[in-house]
This record gives structure tokens, sequence and C-alpha cells, in this order.
């Protein structure tokens, strides 16, 4: 078995090892992971976060050690919590760092991948924070633009925003909406929910599709066309722009 790490800012997570497959998600600066098989220029990958598998180009990671990667594993997860940052390797060279990213041996300002140690500043976040704070965490996401596979504030997807928002405040979260419906416990009624419990959508063929986080007084936050905030009711989510419902609610979860 080989290991990974990603030493780029974000990189692409395809379904089939080919520049021109679909991304199916991507993948941050600082996330593990085992490399299930290496082709000539594609490596099949399973993210230790969430055992999501996909294709990565070779060029676009570093491999590390078995014991980096169990190291990695049973030690905190430190996650950089400024929506864009930079960090500084001992030649001066800068790497963006986005809001999740994950920081490898961080100590005092600094993490390291591979034999490269990063100077960093800014908030770092390594405890489970208060349910309220879900809320104030997705908020900072308003706006950023719909991308199929995204989770930055540069492109993100429904899941996508719920998983990072969650992993921000320490709690994990699978990559896909119909996998996250997995997780938490049912709801009856809209009325039982509290802020930051997930929303889950389905369509015609009842296949969950998409996934918003409930707010108070029945509004909901998710990524649709960009992070945007609407109504929810027990048909499903009412676009305040268009005036009309846009996703049919299946289930209403308390993840924590």
């Amino acid at each position: 078995m080989d290991y990974g790490i990603c030493n780029l800012s974000i990189i692409p997570l395809r379904l089939d090892p080919s520049d021109s497959s679909e991304m199916v998600s991507q993948v941050l600066l600082g996330e593990h992971f085992k490399v299930l098989e290496i082709r000539n220029k594609w490596s099949k990958i399973r993210l230790a976060f969430d055992n999501y598998e996909g294709w990565l180009d070779n060029k676009q990671f570093l491999l590390i050690s078995e014991t980096d990667y169990h190291t990695l594993e049973n030690t905190p997860l430190f996650i950089a919590n400024d929506l864009i940052n930079f960090s500084e390797n001992q030649q001066n060279m800068l790497t963006h760092v986005l809001i999740g990213s994950h920081l490898p041996f961080y100590k005092q300002g600094t993490f390291c991948i591979g034999e490269e140690r990063f100077l960093i500043e800014g908030e770092v976040k390594t405890k489970q924070q208060p349910k309220e704070k879900l809320i104030t965490t997705a908020l900072q996401f308003l706006n950023s633009p719909y991308l199929w596979g995204g989770k930055s504030p540069i492109g993100i997807d429904c899941s996508g925003l719920t998983q990072l928002v969650y992993k921000l405040n320490g709690y994990a979260l699978k990559r896909d909406a119909k996998d996250q419906a997995t997780q938490g416990e049912v709801l009856s009624f809209i009325e039982e929910s509290e802020p930051g419990d997930l929303a889950f959508f389905d369509n015609e063929e009842g296949t969950i599709i998409h996934v918003g986080i409930m707010m108070a007084d029945n509004y909901i936050i998710h990524a649709h066309g960009k992070v945007r905030i609407d109504r929810l009711d027990h048909l499903g989510i009412y676009n305040v722009d268009t005036k009309r419902h846009t996703h049919k609610l299946r289930v209403i979860k308390k993840i924590i």
C-alpha cells in the first residue's frame, strides 16, 4: 500500500483517470490518503477523512511514508480557518491555503508536508465547537459560486458546503448528500429542527440529490447556483427570488 498527501492548494479528484473526466470532488492542501492503484499518469486514492475515492494526477500530490500516514491518523486534525490565506516555505515561496485545508504536524504557526516546513499565520481550528457555531461558519460562504464537486469558497457544491461547515466545527460528514443522509437522527417535523440540522431533498425516483443547513425561522442555507438563503416549508425549498419551489423535501436529520 502507498500513501500520499496533497501539497498544492486544491486539486481535482476525478471519476476516471483522465483530465476530461468528471470532477467528483476536490482535495485540499494537507489532506492525506491511501493510494489504491498507480498508473502511468494517474493514481486512484481513498481520502482518509471521509473514505471518498477518485483519481488524481500523479503530478499533483506527494507520496509519504506509511509511518507519516498513520501518525496523521492518530493525531488531532488542525484546520485552516481563514477563507484564503498563504503559507511560506523555507525558500520564501508562497502557497494559497484555503479554508478547510489540513495543516499536518502543526506546531506554533508551522506545518510540515513531506520534508518541507511551512510558516502560516491566521486562525487554526482543532476542537469541536458548539452547534450554534455551524450557522456562523456557513454564512462565510454566502454567494460562493456553485461548482459540481467543489469544496472551497471559490466553488462549492451542496454537500461540499455541509461537509466543510461541519468539519470546520470538529464534526465529520460523508462527502455526498445521499451518504450524509445515512448519518444522524431522523426528525419527524420541521418544527423539531434546530439551526445546524441538515435537510435532504430527493428527485422523482426518490434519490437524495440535495442537502442544506437549517437556520432559524424555517430558513435554509444551501448551494444552488451559489450559496444562498431560502425559505423551507413542508414541500421543500422555496426560492425567494423566483418565487417557486426548487427542491422537494425528503427528510431532516439531526447530526449533533
